[in-house]
This record gives structure tokens, C-alpha cells and sequence, in this order.
């Protein structure tokens, strides 16, 4: 069964990563639960080529025409859209990926604030023992940063920051951006093809 994955993009820098890897999972054939929070929108339309509108509706039809997204495949909520499934955990994602996750997000999930519907979806994937994945996007760190990522380490998040590696020779930008992505799909268990494992030969 395709799986269920809800990614959260915030206002780090990075938007390249979070929005690869919706196209990524968008063709391996997951549904995915989108949310941009304000400052994410900003920072892809200064960041990359793309030119998201404000709405989630609009944001939807945009991403979906633009990845080949399958009717009903993807799906994206306002901030403060409490009624979203991914607001309880009756209804909880598969896994949940905050890519970019600024360090303001990272502190709220710690705390376990959920002022919106970002920090909520994140409480409601620790609670329910579901995957959680933060691709933190900071350097260098305070030791607040380090302190809350301890903390969501020893509730079960994975703290990936985004720090793609350089052993594979990459020869652009987007080989980069593909390292880390291809790093998320393996910790969520999805197949690809993007990159080579460590003593495999690219294709």
C-alpha cells in the first residue's frame, strides 16, 4: 500500500530540499499532506524558480499540475486548518518530515506548543509513535538548538540537518539538494533511484 506522508516546509533556508522531495514522493506514488507556513512561501519565491500562491487550495492545484500529482494525491492545509486529519491522531500520517524545519519550529515541537496546525501535526506524530523526521536547516548551533534536538531524539525524532555529502562528487546544486533527499526516502523506507548507497556505483 502507498504510504501516507505529511511534509511540513518552514522558513529556513532550503526550500530546494522540501520541495524535491514532494516531487519525489509524489512519484513514488504516496499521498502526501502538504503545509507551507508563511515564511516557507517566502523563502521559495526568493529561493527557486517556483511562484507558490498564498491559498492552500490554490497551492494545491500549483503543485499538483506542476509534479503530475494524481487526483486526490495530494493534499494541502492552512496553518490553522484544526479539522485536517493530520490534527488528530485517529487519522495520523504514516510519517511526518518537517523539511526545512527552522529552529523556531524545532523548539515548538519540543515544547510541545501546537499554536498551529505545523507544531500540532509534529506533537501528534510523537504521541502516536509515528516516524517524525526534522531536516533542521542552522549553522552553526546554539546550545538551545542542541538541547532541544536531544530532547526530540529521545522522544524517537530523527534530527537529519541538512548537510549533504560531498563523497560522491557531485557536480551542481541539484545533486546536493538530491543527497539529502534521497537520505529522507531512505529513513521513511521508500525505494528510488536518485542516488547511489555507499559502495554502489551510480547508474
Amino acid at each position: 500500500m502507498p504510504k501516507t506522508i505529511t511534509l511540513m516546509m518552514t522558513g529556513a533556508s532550503g526550500a530546494q530540499y522540501g520541495l524535491r522531495l514532494l516531487e519525489q514522493l509524489l512519484a513514488l506514488q504516496c499521498k502526501v499532506y502538504l503545509l507551507l507556513s508563511r515564511p516557507a512561501l517566502l523563502v521559495i519565491n526568493t529561493e527557486t524558480e517556483f511562484k507558490a500562491p498564498a491559498r492552500a487550495l490554490e497551492i494545491e492545484q500549483y503543485f499538483s499540475s506542476l509534479f503530475a500529482a494524481k487526483a486526490g494525491q495530494l493534499s494541502v492545509f492552512e496553518r490553522e486548518q484544526w479539522m485536517a486529519p493530520i490534527a488528530s491522531g485517529s487519522a495520523v500520517a504514516d510519517a511526518t518530515v518537517v523539511c526545512p524545519c527552522t529552529t523556531g519550529t524545532l523548539s515548538a515541537i519540543a515544547c510541545g506548543s501546537s499554536r498551529n496546525l505545523i507544531e500540532r501535526a509534529a506533537d501528534v506524530a510523537l504521541k502516536e509513535r509515528k516516524q517524525l523526521i526534522l531536516v533542521v536547516r542552522e549553522t552553526p548551533f546554539s546550545e538551545i538548538h542542541l538541547e532541544n534536538m536531544l530532547k526530540l531524539t529521545r522522544m524517537g525524532a530523527v534530527i537529519m540537518p541538512a548537510n549533504p555529502g560531498f563523497y560522491f562528487r557531485p557536480q551542481s546544486i541539484n545533486d546536493l539538494v538530491d543527497f539529502m533527499v534521497a537520505r529522507i526516502l531512505d529513513h521513511l523506507g521508500l525505494e528510488h533511484q536518485m542516488q547511489p548507497r555507499w559502495g554502489e556505483t551510480k547508474q
